[in-house]
C-alpha cells in the first residue's frame, strides 16, 4: 500500500512539472539601451574664423582735365599748359597686390527642419593684416601746344586697402549625413576702404624757377555691398562643428576727387597752371577661411520622451 501511494506522488509531480513547462512564459524581451540622439543643429553659436583674401580687380585709373586757373605769367599760354599738365597727370594703374591674412569672429542662429535641411542666419566682421594693398607707379609726360621746347613729365603712384571686412548672410544647407552639412550662402557686406594717389613732375625744360608739379587724392570710408558663396561645415562634437567657407565679395566702385597744379613760387606768384582728378578703382575679391564654432542649442527644441 506504502509502495503504490509513493507510485500515485511522483505521478503526480511528474504531471504537474509538465504542465507548467507548456504554460506561456511572462518573461520580457531583454532591455537594449537607446541608441545616441542625432547631433541637433538648431540653435545659437559663436565662432572664430581665420583664412586669406585676395583682390579680384587690381585697375586704378586716373583722368585729368583743366581748371579755370590763369596763368600769372602768360595768360595766353595757361590753355596750353593746363591741358599738356592734365595729359600728364592722367594715368592707369594695373598689377599690384590686395590681399593678406584675414581673421576675426561669427555669430550665427540655425533651424533644422525636414531632418535634413538647415536655415540660418550669421554675422561675421574680420580683420585683415599684413594686406600691401596696390603701391605701384606710372610714368606720364605731355607736350605743351604751341610751345615746342615745354612738356610735362610726372610720376604717378596709388595705392588702396581694405581694413576690414563684415558680412550679415542668410544660409541654407543640406545635411550630407547627420554631422556634415552643405551650404549656400549670401547677403550683405561692408568694409572699410582707403584710395590714396599722388602726382609728382617737373616741366622740362625747367622754367620760373623750377618749381615741382604736384597734387594727388585721399579717400577713406566704410563701402556696403554683397557677398556670396559656400562651404561645408562638420558636427565633430555634440557642441562643435568646424567649417571651410569660400566667400567673392563686391563693395563697388569708388571715386576721388583731387588736383594737380604746377606753381612757380620763386620768380612768380601763383599757379601758372592746374588740372582737377578723378581717381576710380573697384573694391572686390575673394576669401577662404576656416572656422571653429561652439553650438548652445539655445532655443532648441526639447527632447521628446516617450511614454510606456
Amino acid at each position: 500500500m506504502k509502495k503504490v501511494a509513493l507510485s500515485v506522488a511522483a505521478l503526480a509531480l511528474t504531471a504537474g512539472s509538465a504542465l507548467a513547462a507548456d504554460l506561456p512564459s511572462r518573461k520580457g524581451p531583454p532591455m537594449l539601451p537607446p541608441p545616441p540622439p542625432p547631433p541637433m543643429w538648431t540653435g545659437f553659436y559663436v565662432g572664430l574664423n581665420a583664412g586669406g583674401t585676395w583682390a579680384n580687380s587690381n585697375n586704378i585709373s586716373t583722368v585729368a582735365a583743366p581748371i579755370a586757373v590763369p596763368s600769372a605769367v602768360n595768360p595766353a599760354a595757361w590753355g596750353p599748359l593746363a591741358g599738356a599738365l592734365a595729359l600728364s597727370a592722367s594715368s592707369f594703374i594695373g598689377g599690384g597686390n590686395n590681399g593678406g591674412f584675414i581673421g576675426g569672429g561669427q555669430v550665427g542662429y540655425n533651424w533644422q527642419f525636414y531632418n535634413s535641411f538647415v536655415v540660418g542666419i550669421e554675422a561675421d566682421i574680420q580683420g585683415i593684416a599684413g594686406s600691401r594693398g596696390n603701391n605701384v607707379a606710372a610714368v606720364s609726360g605731355a607736350p605743351v601746344a604751341g610751345f615746342p621746347p615745354e612738356a610735362y613729365t610726372g610720376v604717378s603712384t596709388a595705392r588702396r586697402s581694405v581694413d576690414y571686412l563684415g558680412t550679415v548672410r542668410g544660409r541654407l544647407g543640406w545635411l550630407f549625413t547627420p554631422t556634415l552639412l552643405l551650404y549656400g550662402t549670401g547677403g550683405l557686406a561692408y568694409g572699410g576702404v582707403n584710395l590714396n594717389t599722388a602726382f609728382v613732375g617737373i616741366e622740362t625744360p625747367t622754367f620760373a624757377g623750377g618749381a615741382p608739379i604736384f597734387g594727388g587724392t585721399a579717400f577713406s570710408d566704410t563701402r556696403v555691398g554683397w557677398t556670396a558663396g559656400g562651404g561645408i561645415e562638420w558636427m565633430f562634437l555634440p557642441n562643435w562643428s568646424a567649417k571651410v567657407e569660400y566667400l567673392y565679395f563686391d563693395l563697388g566702385n569708388v571715386t576721388a576727387n583731387g588736383f594737380v597744379v604746377h606753381t612757380p613760387g620763386v620768380l612768380v606768384a601763383g599757379p601758372i597752371a592746374a588740372a582737377a582728378t578723378q581717381t576710380t578703382t573697384r573694391f572686390n575679391g575673394n576669401i577662404v577661411r576656416a572656422g571653429l564654432n561652439y553650438h548652445f542649442n539655445w532655443g532648441a527644441p526639447a527632447p521628446v520622451i516617450a511614454k510606456y
